[in-house]
């Protein structure tokens, strides 16, 4: 395996199995009960609480891995917030998306104050080491405040209806939020919520912009992708 590549020292499945049962729950909206039947279905035995314990320790390393292999972000940010259910109180999940979909950073926080939007601000920054051209956002009075505070160099648009890119791309968390039921905790939705945004949207070309043999060939490339961050590929070559 490649020297990136996550280690399995320890566990008796072959990363064929762990990997494909992390990449079903974190691409499809599944619970680990429900990755157990396909996995049954192609005569392979694993516990749910099996599946919970590889997403947890293998789920945000892949993510890492294909955030690696990704090109450069654009230099056109799309920034939005909108409420996540933790145990049942409402909090808010901040997001960023380049001008081609790519999620960029999430945060879930308390507020959407000024002090708020700055720490978001400066999270995509330090993670991507770019500044953007623009960011666009919605009308919310702290992205205002924080822009001319945080980043005053860059150009900032405001306006709700050119922000529909990072709306869109809260769609896929809120219909995982509703098979989920809501997050028991803000540590444990920041966690999950990073390592899906991670793996889910890269697997989620615009296929209504593209013909089907183009999809065929750009999904082959990303499992190809998949199967190297992941160590499938540099196992099966010491096969």
């Amino acid at each position: 395996m490649g020297s990136t590549s996550p280690s399995y020292k320890g566990h008796r499945y072959p990363v064929e199995v762990i990997s494909h049962c992390v990449w079903l729950y974190l691409r499809f909206p599944l619970s680990f009960r429900e990755v157990q039947e396909p996995m049954l279905q192609r005569g392979v035995i694993v516990s749910y609480e099996t599946v919970r314990r590889w997403c947890a320790k293998f789920g945000q390393a892949h993510a890492n891995g294909l955030r690696r292999r990704r090109p450069r972000p654009g230099d056109k940010w799309h920034l939005d917030e909108v409420f996540l259910k933790v145990n049942g109180e409402l909090k808010y999940l901040w997001r960023a998306v380049d001008q081609d979909g790519n999620v960029l950073d999430i945060l879930v926080q308390n507020r959407r104050d000024k002090a708020a939007a700055g720490r978001f601000f400066r999270r995509p920054m330090k993670k991507t080491r770019t500044v953007p051209r623009v960011i666009v956002t919605d009308k919310l009075r702290s992205y205002g405040a924080a822009h001319r505070e945080v980043m005053p160099s860059v150009e900032h648009r405001s306006h709700k209806g050119l922000n529909n890119r990072a709306e869109n791309s809260h769609q896929p968390t809120k219909q995982r939020e509703r098979a989920m039921k809501g997050f028991r905790s803000v540590g444990g939705a920041q966690r999950f919520l990073s390592a899906f945004s991670g793996i889910s949207r890269p697997f989620r070309p615009r296929r209504h912009l593209m013909p089907a043999h183009d999809y065929r060939a750009e999904t082959t490339v990303r499992f190809a992708i998949w199967e190297q961050i992941t160590g499938v590929a540099g196992a099966a070559a010491t096969a």
